[in-house]
């Protein structure tokens, strides 16, 4: 019995596909494409945050209010830097 069952995992394992890791090169220009648009976005969106975030503290030091405007601001940054060093980092760990 014991052999039996050490014999069916090496059959089914031998018959696993090995494919490429090179992607077609049209869809390989689209995927370039989207995630330069998506980088793009995030930096616009960054950029954005932290404007908002500006004319926010702006406005409340104006009216006299206190807010917690450096942790939404700390939200931001740490956001842009993770749009600015995600792609980086997925090269580094994928290589």
């Amino acid at each position: 019995m014991a052999r039996h069952i050490q014999v069916i995992p090496v059959r089914y394992l031998a018959a696993v596909p090995n494919p490429t890791r090179q992607a077609p090169p049209e869809l390989a220009n689209k995927v370039g494409t989207v995630l330069g648009l998506a980088a793009w976005a995030g930096t616009a969106a960054g950029v954005a945050g932290v404007l908002v975030t500006g004319s926010m503290m702006a406005i409340s030091v104006k009216r006299g209010e206190s807010s917690e405007h450096m942790s939404r601001l700390g939200m931001v940054l740490c956001g842009c830097v993770l749009i600015a060093t995600a792609g980086p980092l997925i090269t580094w760990v994928f290589g």
